[in-house]
């Protein structure tokens, strides 16, 4: 905010939208969480209540953040630190929320230039309202139709949206995606601008995927890359998938019972995208103080989102409780296959780790209050280990009999090396020490399968 713009403020002087503090211990707290629960605000603290510039130190700046933080839920307006007549003001803008918000356990409402403590009874009927409507279901006031990337529905995701319902979809394409949720009553809602827009971080600055790339294991270590991935949410899937797909390893590797090498990937694939469109379509994006952030290091790839799992969530119960955050736009990535309609995402994820030729760690998830964090684990290190095994031409003839007859004996094999018993016994329980086949039966009945 520049200085003629908050010298104006100051000649309007505190009102329904403009609040002055001298300190920050002078009810800040409760004028950040008013103005979130009612309307739009300007905090300037550094100025007396009679609007004279008394300025403050800017190492509290940090304290101002943290007042906002431990509203509940936290509150993250923008504060600027800005130095008019020779002093240093902070200059805090909140916008109203869609939440209930109360400091320390007190819920504030903004009358003229006061903040009243919400009754019991208003506080209930303030909950019934910003419940009635997700976020995502709601109007982006500041956005007209003409922002809307028309081009994009018409030649990408109505083609898209037919060619998974197998069926022509009829209307227009402003009809389609009205039909869907994304336009009310001639207005764009939050998802038709995260969806459709030309670009939605015009109006949600931090609704993009930052990616870093590390060489090693920590943060400390070199950064090999950093990429934003902007755009409708459709487009950061792609572009971001795209990315982590080129840049994860490719391991080729003889499989015992095959007789071409076969590629073996670092990551699975469906764990990659899953995870990303995880992010984009559940993350709290009323919350514009975080962004999505995806860091690869050499072991692993962490998926940070802001937003925690909801209360009945937890790590164990993932696979079988469900929940959208935000519901359009999970419908409308679902009908188009971007993620999985009967919310079995998490269910396809860990059978892909299951039938992972290496079989890699499981997936650990963290969540907290605010956020959620999830890990897939490199399967690099195993398949180095399995590299090991050197497989002799030798131990080749007898996979590829065992490849094609299902089963082979001690006698068999003798026969196929054109060797004796005992030496051709000797390969066969090598090659099941190494994993690669297993014995069964006893006594005269044994034979060896394929692990």
């Amino acid at each position: 905010m520049n200085k003629n713009k908050i010298r104006e403020l100051i000649k309007m002087g505190e009102n329904q939208k403009i609040e002055f503090k001298s300190k920050i211990i002078d009810g800040l707290g409760d004028s950040i969480c008013s103005f979130a629960n009612t309307n739009n605000g300007v905090i300037l603290v550094g100025v007396s209540d009679k609007g004279q510039i008394l300025g403050i130190d800017k190492k509290y700046e940090e304290k101002i953040a943290n007042i906002a933080h431990t509203c509940k839920p936290s509150i993250y307006p923008n504060v600027e630190n800005v130095k008019i007549e020779n002093k240093n003001i902070f200059v805090i803008e909140i916008k109203k929320s869609h939440s209930l918000h109360s400091f320390k356990n007190i819920a504030y409402k903004r009358i003229a230039s006061h903040d009243k403590p919400l009754s019991p009874e208003e506080a209930i009927e303030l909950v019934k309202y910003t419940k009635k409507m997700k976020w995502d279901e709601q109007i982006c006031k500041e956005a007209k139709l003409t922002d809307i990337d028309w081009a994009f529905i018409q030649e990408i995701f109505i083609p898209l949206y037919e060619e998974t319902s197998e069926k022509k979809i009829a209307g227009k394409p402003k009809q389609i995606i009205e039909s869907l949720g994304c336009i009310k009553n001639n207005k764009i809602t939050n998802a038709g601008i995260l969806l459709f827009d030309k670009s939605p971080q015009r109006f949600f600055k931090n609704s993009y995927i930052a990616l870093a790339r590390y060489r090693g294991d920590t943060v400390s270590e070199e950064k090999l890359d950093y990429k934003e991935f902007t755009g409708n949410l459709f487009q950061q899937i792609d572009e971001c998938n795209k990315y982590l797909i080129e840049h994860s390893a490719l391991m080729s590797k003889l499989i015992p019972g095959e007789i071409r090498r076969k590629d073996i990937p670092e990551y699975g694939k469906f764990s990659i995208r899953e995870l990303i469109t995880n992010a984009v379509c559940h993350r709290n994006y009323e919350d514009q103080g975080g962004k999505t952030i995806i860091k690869m290091f050499d072991s692993r790839i962490e998926f940070y989102n802001i937003g925690g799992l909801a209360t009945w969530i937890t790590p164990k119960n993932i696979t079988v409780e469900q929940y959208s955050r935000n519901s359009t736009i999970a419908k409308i990535l679902a009908k188009i296959k971007y993620i999985e309609e009967l919310g079995e995402g998490w269910n396809k994820i860990i059978k892909e780790h299951k039938e992972h030729y290496l079989k890699p760690k499981m997936p650990k998830i963290q969540s907290t209050e605010n956020s959620t964090l999830v890990t897939l684990f490199s399967t690099k290190e195993k398949f180095e280990e399995e590299e090991k095994i050197e497989i002799t031409p030798r131990q080749k003839e007898i996979l590829t009999y065992i490849k094609r007859e299902g089963r082979i004996t001690t006698s068999l094999c003798a026969g196929i090396l054109m060797t004796s018993s005992d030496t051709a016994l000797r390969e066969l329980t090598k090659m099941s020490k190494l994993g690669i086949i297993t014995r069964k039966g006893k006594g005269k009945g044994i034979y060896y399968t394929l692990q």
